[in-house]
């Protein structure tokens, strides 16, 4: 991927971040997009440039129409092009709430960041792609989307996601022939510490949770992101890949049976 440019959303902390560094050891440059941690972000830029790549620290949330457009905008103007999209970033509730209980601001705060930030973001990516006939969109959904499942306490969070999934699929039929991959990369419960650790150090830390043995880390989601985005990777698009260790959160979270 050597030349390439990538713009990973919502990189400063956590899986997204672990991404960037990814793409830039495979030899992109990296465009770094926070809205709230600029300290994180910058020092994340530091980091892709120590790895000999170039780095734009962009502050944008994508949730807002204009300014996901103007992210792209900015990337192509700082770095020359754009060739490889990840839209990591999207609101989550961590309170579980059931859907009568969501406000309305709650609901399209979820739905345009999870799912109408994906539509600005690619629409105004995809001229480049097209024009050069080369392109890799990666969106993060979670874990089944593929399956369109029920998720109690979730619903706006999933029917974003689901809704990402269907426009993903739809998008990798549209765009094949200008050269343009879309995939889905699923995450599971992977939690801090562990969204920015390596493998490695995850192998001597044991978690029941999940069928293998031991926590994900943002290594693990990282990798399957950088295979996605590679030259040779031009035959995989519309698939969606969970990164779960096996782990089903959906039929343990209980919630169904809370009163």
């Amino acid at each position: 991927m050597q030349g390439r440019v990538a713009l990973v959303t919502g990189s400063a902390t956590g899986l997204g971040r672990a991404v960037a560094l990814a793409l830039a050891e495979a030899g992109c440059d990296v465009a770094v997009n926070y809205v709230h941690s600029e300290a994180q972000a910058e020092a994340l830029a530091r980091a892709v440039a120590d790895l000999g790549r170039r780095a734009a620290c962009l502050r944008a949330d994508v949730a807002d129409a204009a300014a996901a457009e103007g992210l792209v905008a900015a990337v192509e103007e700082q770095l020359g092009r754009l060739d490889v999209l990840v839209h990591a970033a999207g609101p989550f509730l961590f309170d579980r709430r059931r859907l009568a209980e969501l406000t309305a601001e709650e609901w399209r705060r979820l739905l345009d960041g999870n799912l109408s930030s994906a539509f600005h973001l690619v629409r105004r990516a995809l001229p480049g792609m097209r024009a050069r006939h080369w392109g890799r969109i990666v969106l993060f959904g979670f874990s089944e989307a593929g399956q369109a499942p029920g998720w109690p306490g979730r619903a706006a969070y999933a029917a974003a996601k689901v809704g990402l999934v269907s426009l993903a699929r739809s998008l990798a039929l549209e765009e094949a022939r200008h050269g343009i991959t879309v995939n889905v990369v699923c995450p599971g419960d992977i939690r801090h510490p562990w969204k920015e650790r390596r493998i490695a150090e995850a192998r001597g830390a044991a978690d029941e949770r999940t069928p293998v043995g031991r926590p994900g880390t943002g290594e693990d989601v990282a990798r399957v992101v950088r295979f996605l985005c590679e030259e040779d990777s031009d035959f995989l698009t519309g698939n969606v890949i969970e990164v779960t260790g096996g782990l089903s959160p959906l039929r343990r979270s209980g919630f169904e049976r809370r009163t």
